[in-house]
């Protein structure tokens, strides 16, 4: 088999057997990519490789300075290729059976306050109302991106969307008084998330300076002039970070992921059902949930030191 045949087949059947998403393939393509590159240097390939140049592959990396967690999922992805591989009948061996990953604790996830977050909205609408052209006019990019701006904080921190989710959105979506909108997630699977009122009034604005731009036709929500045809996850973030500066956040804090963090976390706290939050978040497992459950020690601690009948206060 030739280095790009077993690969193929690999993810091939991540996508059609396990509904991968196309982040998801394309994760793996890089890092077993990588794999291949260093194996091309030591005179070997992705089908023929063994147990002690994948070894080497796991010391290179941590040569080249890349974190834990970095390694650990490089080393789960050639698992899974070589797992793949051994179960289809095109290797006699698993030759990465043996190896044990580097070890790390599960970090938690970064989260916002709720003054942070306040801030950051409250930064958000006073940037997107700045004076701007007269009623019916074309708005400019600048306030138009805003606006836009504007509308993705409101979504991000009221149904705590993946930015993936969030730019990919159909115009569609925004539909005038919908209380929720169908969200396809991982693996195409859709989910129903409930939209608040304030998400409501600034998707509209943005959808009103929007018409007035000329793009009403557009097929994205949130449409720009990139390949995809719709705004990217790179400039998501970095619409965040300029709003993060603004709002006198650290921008190293903010992300739309952490956005998400922040969805889940403020939630769990104020009493939100395990189970509901993570049909929210789109998790398969509950257990990806219960990262957030850290939010809830201190909370946890005082029912039972003030309703427990044997707590001596």
């Amino acid at each position: 088999m030739s280095a790009q045949g077993p690969l193929a087949l690999f993810l091939d059947m991540q996508a059609v057997e396990r509904g991968a998403s196309a982040n998801t393939l394309e994760a793996y393509r890089r890092d077993l990519d990588d794999f291949a590159t260093f194996l091309k240097a030591r005179g070997a390939g992705l089908a023929d490789a063994g147990t002690a140049d994948i070894r080497a592959f796991l010391a290179d990396l941590s040569d080249r300075g890349f974190a834990a967690t970095t390694v650990a999922r490089r080393l789960s992805a050639v698992r899974q290729f070589y797992r793949f591989l051994f179960a289809e009948g095109h290797r006699g061996d698993d030759p990465a059976a043996v190896l044990e990953g580097p070890k790390r604790g599960r970090a938690l996830p970064k989260v916002l306050t709720l003054d942070e977050v306040t801030r950051l909205i409250e930064t958000a609408h006073r940037r997107a109302a700045a004076p701007g052209p007269a009623p019916g006019a074309k708005p400019s990019a600048e306030a138009l991106r805003r606006l836009r701006v504007a509308a993705m904080v409101e979504l991000l921190y009221a149904t705590g969307l993946r930015v993936s989710e969030l730019v990919a959105l159909p115009a569609t979506a925004a539909r005038a008084q919908a209380d929720a909108i169908i969200v396809a997630g991982k693996g195409g699977k859709e989910r129903l998330v409930p939209l608040s009122g304030p998400a409501k009034a600034a998707t509209a604005a943005y959808l009103e300076a929007r018409r007035a731009a000329g793009l009403d036709a557009a097929r994205w929500l949130f449409p720009s002039s990139s390949e995809s045809g719709h705004v990217t996850r790179q400039q998501a973030g970095r619409d965040l970070k300029d709003l993060a500066v603004a709002a006198g956040v650290a921008p190293a804090k903010l992300s739309p992921h952490v956005l998400r963090h922040a969805f889940a976390s403020h939630l769990l706290a104020h009493g939100a059902d395990l189970r509901v939050v993570q049909t929210l978040l789109g998790h398969a497992d509950v257990a990806t949930t219960q990262i957030y459950t850290h939010v809830l020690d201190d909370r946890l601690k005082d029912m039972v030191r003030d309703l427990h009948p044997l707590s001596e206060g």
